[in-house]
This record gives C-alpha cells, structure tokens and sequence, in this order.
C-alpha cells in the first residue's frame, strides 16, 4: 500500500507503522478490551510498545463513527496490500467507515460553516482569507481587526464580510461563527485559541501553535475537555517539493534515507520595523518561532520523533533581539538526521533540499511557488494552482546519472478542505494538534542546546 501524509488521508493512512481509520461506533467495545488503560477524553493509552487515540467522528447534530491511529515499533500485517485489508490490525480496528462530504465540488449545494479570521497582517491576508473564501462549505462571514487600513483592504476585497473591531466584541457574538481561525502576533495565539475554544467555537491556530509544549498541552487538553475541534495551520506539508520527496521516499526510489537537508534561507540584511524582528524570544519572535515549525514539522511528519537536539541560534543583524540565524541538527529515534538551516542574512541560499538514501539522492532548488501567489492576489481556485514549472523541478540519482522529477502539485487548499470535514463531518483534522506539541519540545531543546552548547532530548527534564 502507497504511503500517503497524515495529512492527505481522511481514512487509511499507513507509514511504516502508523495507521488512521474510521470506524462505525459499535466498533469501539471490542477495541478497548486490546488495552491495559483507557481515557475517555480521547488521550493515548498503551499496549506492548503500542499506543492508540481514538474520538468520535461527529456529524452536526450526531456521532457517526470514532476514529482511531495505531503506533507501534512494527509494519501492521496487511500493510502491504489494500487499504481494506491493512485496516483489519489491530482486530478491533475494522470496517471503514463512510461519511459523506458536506457540499460538493462547486459548492453549491449543503451548509455553510461561517468563519471568522481573527487579525488581517500578512499572515490573515496572504495565507488564510483566500483559502478559507475558496473552500466549498466554508464562508468567511467575519475578520477581527482593530486596524482602520486593515479593515478597509477587508472590506474591498471581500465586501460581504463583515469586519469586528475586537476580541470582547467577538466573544460576545460567538454563537455566529462555527470556526475561529487564530493569525495574531505569536505570544496571542495560545490565550486567543483558548478563548475561541471557551466560547463554543472550534478552532485553527497558525504557526506557532503555542510558544511552548505545556501551552500547546493545555490547549490540546481544554479542546478534548470541550469536545471542540483544534488543528495547527502547518501549511508546508502541502507544498509541492515536501509532497514530490514523499512519494519519491514512499516509492523506495532513494533507498533507506540517512540524511536530511532542509533550508529556509532569506536574504533581508536590513531588519524590519517590525515585532518579528524587533521583539524578544519572549513574545515570540525570532526565526526559530516563524520557520522553524516548519521546518520541524516536515522532518518529524517523514521521519518521525526526534531523540536528540543540536543547535546553533545567532541574532546577527543590527536591532534584533531574537535569532535570525539558525541550524538546528536532529537525530531521529529511527536513525535518520535532520539538518535544518533558517536565515535572514542568507546572500547565496543552499538548496531547499538535500536528502540522501543508500540508492541515490534528491536536490531542490528554490520555494514552492504557492506563498507567491498568494501574495500577487492570485486565488487558490485557478486550474493550474499548485503546478510547479518544469524548469524548478528537483532531481534524483546519484553521481551523474540524475533524472529531473516531475512536481507533485502543491495543495495548500486541501487544508481548509480538511478543517472543513472535521468540523462540518466529523472527519480526522488535517493536522493533529499532537503531533505538532513534539515539534514545540524539539525547539524547547533546540534553545537550550544553544545555551549549552550541547545535544538535548526533547522533553528533557532538570
């Protein structure tokens, strides 16, 4: 069975040892006899070297399934033929279950979800409102902005949205909106999120997450406590080049992975007026908050957790506070190494990616082209969104015998997509909020490794 992200799948996923299914309910009773503890709040229990979460699929007004993801240290049996078949492991684990789509391709038929986009910088602007206003089954209905230029470019480009003036003023008119989605100054997300989830609302929050691991926890536990739906705007596993090295790792055509080169590098010698430059680690700025989730993320979504951390964090531009200079290098428990590089004082860029397996090596120059679109003013609906031009495509072999490989086609929208079938269906969230908590302890580590000058697990203690 090809190996696709967990954020690609709505019902099998199946990478190594992981496996994401839908159930009917009836289901449930005979899984939980398979483990020595069980949560009802949708935690993690365990089973010999085995842990599995699992809660409900929720339709509007009733459950229609549970869903469920199996981890453990060996490949499920089944998991090289049919999706049907893989989900058979664990015995408890079967039977698909089916749930429909909550409006169709044009989306003129089902309910809408209303959003409201809470802040309008770049962030809300350029990565979010398009993408939420393209989405069959979502409509952006409001926009939080005290910002009189701000509200003004709301309002034009999207006149029948209407713009909020407060946080307080929202809270008090929750009960209009479904979906919150959170793209505010990174020391706001976490108590913003937590007030949209009190408020009854389910809710998106944009990288970081939280600006630490027992932040994003509490977060993580207050949405299940809530039974409110909470997923991390991790927009770069959709990225045309991320997805082209996937299948290219999935189809075997680089061997066993040892190494991993990974590269957001910029160019801005001059720093800008801005909080992300001018402020301090404490609210959240600094290169490691902005890129680093994503580059984290993609490591960890391919190889999987990290067991060692080494980092070197520098602020080398004139009036920055926080780190514009990053290398962080990661050990993952299954073997593979990471390397990441983040920068701002960048003149000459090294790839986007370097990775080497034991049968050849894959190298991609430059970004995916879906952020400049968007910040053009493009529309994530035009029929050829996400194509990569044949001349940016990244090549694999070894030595001289290279083959250009054709893109995989870029998907940011595929996320609202997502957050609009866990909310309005019931379906598994496009990002688990789990998953990205690790990424959090990974930079914890990376910071204190730099302070250390040495390897740090994540989560280490005292």
């Amino acid at each position: 069975m090809s190996r696709e992200p967990l954020t690609r799948h709505r019902r099998v996923h199946l990478s190594g040892s992981e496996l994401l299914i839908g159930l009917p309910p009836g289901l449930l009773p005979a899984l939980l006899p398979e483990l020595h503890t069980v949560r009802v709040d949708g935690g993690l229990r365990r089973k010999d070297g085995l842990s599995l979460t699992y809660g409900e699929l929720r339709a509007p007004r009733s459950v229609t399934g549970v869903w469920c993801r199996v981890r453990g240290s060996g490949r499920p049996p089944g998991s090289e033929s049919s999706a049907a078949s893989a989900a058979g492991w664990p015995g408890g684990c079967r039977g698909l279950a089916t749930v429909g789509r909550m409006s169709s391709e044009n989306g003129e038929s089902g309910p809408q979800l209303h959003v409201v986009l809470i802040g309008y910088g770049k962030g809300g602007e350029v990565f979010h409102a398009p993408l939420i206003a393209a989405t069959p089954g979502l409509r952006l209905a409001a926009v939080v902005t005290g910002n009189p230029e701000r509200a003004a470019a709301v309002r034009r480009r999207y006149p029948g949205t209407e713009v909020i003036g407060s946080a307080e003023e929202l809270w008090a008119r929750a009960g209009e909106f479904e979906i919150a989605v959170v793209t505010t100054p990174n020391d706001t997300h976490a108590p913003l999120a937590a007030a949209a989830l009190e408020a009854g609302l389910s809710v998106v929050v944009d990288k970081p997450f939280a600006l630490g691991s027992d932040q994003a926890r509490e977060l993580v536990e207050r949405a299940e406590r809530l039974g409110r739906v909470l997923t991390v705007y991790q927009n770069r596993r959709w990225d045309s080049d991320f997805l082209t090295l996937w299948r290219l790792i999935d189809e075997g055509a680089l061997g066993r992975v040892h190494r991993f080169e990974s590269r957001f590098e910029r160019w801005r010698p001059k720093a800008k007026d801005t909080w992300r430059d001018g402020g301090t680690v404490e609210q959240g700025a600094g290169i490691l908050y902005d890129l680093g989730p994503h580059l984290i993320d993609q490591a960890i979504n391919l190889f999987g957790p990290v067991a060692g951390v080494y980092a070197e964090l520098d602020a080398r531009r004139a009036g920055v506070a926080a780190e514009d200079d990053a290398f962080l290098a990661l050990t993952h428990r299954g073997g593979v190494r990471s390397q990441l590089w983040m920068s701002a004082l960048a003149a000459r860029p090294g790839p986007r990616f370097r990775v080497l397996g034991d049968q050849g090596g894959f190298t991609v120059q430059g970004m995916d082209g879906q952020e400049d679109r968007l910040t053009a003013g493009e529309t994530p609906d035009a029929a050829d969104w996400g194509v990569q031009p044949e001349e940016t495509w990244g090549l694999a072999g070894a030595e001289d015998d290279v083959r250009p490989v054709p893109a995989v086609r870029g998907a940011y929208p595929d996320f609202y997509a997502g957050v609009r079938d866990a909310v309005g269906e019931g379906e598994p969230v496009p990002v688990e909020p789990h998953e990205v908590v690790h990424g959090l302890e990974v930079i914890e580590a990376a910071r204190r490794s730099a302070a250390e000058h040495r390897v740090v697990a994540p989560g280490e203690q005292g």
